[in-house]
């Protein structure tokens, strides 16, 4: 189990890893050896607050969350499968970290009496304003 925080971990078990062909510059090793890691987790396997899954949600590619419960994470960064597979994990830990950070919640603030008179003072002023312009435009105009 890798411990993310107090409420969030990601269950080492349920991670499921899968070798695939990568692609990118390295040669004919490359196009013969399987060395990229599509990793797989489940999040449905463990409970996770809904502020966290919402976080995450928000935090990945769509094409990275399959059905509602799968985070697909491919790493091919590396020659090696094993070096592909830290990354992969990697990619999982700082996602599942970025995404723990719980939002604040907005308060609303109550508008005071006083502030609301002085913003309708400050829109009467400026529509009189406006008001006397377009008259003296028109005046003008006109002569």
């Amino acid at each position: 189990m890798i411990r993310i925080s107090e409420k969030i971990s990601i269950l080492d078990k349920k991670i499921t890893y899968k070798a695939i062909r990568s692609t990118g510059p390295g040669g004919q090793h490359i196009n013969k050896v399987s060395t990229a890691i599509l990793l797989r987790y489940d999040i449905k396997c463990y409970i996770y607050p809904n502020w966290f899954i919402n976080n995450l949600k928000n935090n990945i590619l769509k094409h990275q969350f399959s059905s509602g419960r799968f985070i697909r994470i491919k790493a091919k960064k590396y020659k090696s499968q094993s070096r592909n597979k830290k990354e992969a994990v990697n990619k999982l830990i700082s996602l599942f970290k970025k995404s723990s950070i719980e939002q604040k919640k907005r308060k609303t603030k109550k508008i005071s009496l006083s502030s609301k008179k002085k913003d309708l003072e400050k829109k009467e002023y400026i529509v009189k304003k406006n008001y006397l312009e377009n008259i003296q435009i028109l005046m003008i105009k006109l002569f």
